[in-house]
Formats: C-alpha cells, sequence, structure tokens
C-alpha cells in the first residue's frame, strides 16, 4: 500500500498528497475495510465524528466521504434496511425453528420489534461505510476526482468522470 505512506499527513502537505499514486483496492478489501469503519479508500481511521455522523472527508487520503452528491447516502439506508431485515429474519427462523412446535408468538413478536429498532441504530455506521465502498468498487476513485476533493471543489464546479 505506498498510497497510504504518501497520503498520511493531510492538513500538512496537500500538494504532496494530490501526487499520491492512485492504488486501488480490491472489493474483498474495500468491504473489510469498510465493515471495520475505516476509510475504504485508503484504510484509515477517524471517519467518524460521532456514532451517527460521519466526517466531511477523511482525515487520511482525504476523500471526501459523500464524493461531492447532495443525497449520497440514500443507497446506505436502502442497505442498513436489507441488513437489518436479513438480520432479523435469521434470528426469528432460528427462533422458530428451535422452539417448534410450542412456538412463543408473543414473546417472538416483542422480540422481533425490539431487535428491528436496535438493528437500525447499531447497522446505520456499518452501511454508511459499506456503501461508500460499495460505490467505489463500481466507480473507482480517479486522480482527477481525488484532486477535486483535496481542493475542496464544490457541486457544479465541473463534472467529474462517471463509468
Amino acid at each position: 500500500m505506498p498510497h497510504l505512506t504518501a497520503a498520511r499527513g493531510l492538513g500538512a502537505d496537500r500538494d504532496t498528497l494530490s501526487l499520491a499514486p492512485l492504488v486501488r483496492a480490491t472489493p474483498t478489501q474495500l468491504l473489510g475495510r469498510a465493515l471495520l469503519l475505516r476509510c475504504p479508500h485508503c484504510g484509515g481511521r477517524g471517519l467518524f465524528a460521532s456514532f451517527f455522523t460521519l466526517k466531511q472527508q477523511c482525515p487520511t487520503c482525504g476523500l471526501r466521504i459523500e464524493r461531492g452528491e447532495s443525497d449520497y447516502f440514500v443507497g446506505a439506508y436502502l442497505f442498513n434496511l436489507i441488513a437489518v431485515e436479513l438480520i432479523l429474519f435469521f434470528v426469528v427462523c432460528g427462533m422458530v425453528f428451535v422452539t417448534w412446535p410450542d412456538v412463543p408468538w408473543d414473546a417472538l413478536t416483542y422480540i422481533a420489534g425490539a431487535l428491528m429498532l436496535a438493528g437500525c441504530v447499531l447497522c446505520y455506521p456499518f452501511a454508511k461505510t459499506t456503501w461508500l465502498a460499495v460505490d467505489l468498487a463500481l466507480r473507482p476513485l480517479t486522480p482527477e476526482e481525488l484532486r477535486w476533493h483535496h481542493e475542496g471543489g464544490d457541486l457544479g464546479d465541473r463534472e467529474l468522470p462517471q463509468l
């Protein structure tokens, strides 16, 4: 990962950062970093200001977390919903299987409701980083886009290349 060495110290030397070689991570690496709540692009820590709030840029590589789109995380909300629904499905099916034929339906209803609410909250940060990883896998970061992120470009400044 030679780009990580060159990418360190965002605040100190933006010019060196802009010239850092752009090494494309594999989809597995992107997803693994995202599940560890790290920047999928560089693996840097510190993406979150709080449990629910992402910083605007990765403190390590300078990637803007929303990639220059105001509605960027709509996909993350979908990922969160899908993840929680799948978790809930397997827990409920497992509980029915284990307690069959005397399934405690009332208890199962309350447990499922509590798990749904807790899952939405606990999976939220993972959904955001996972969505960023999927986006980087489908629409890889280009040197031009990374330069745009470092320069602090706004929407409408220029068209970024899309796949």
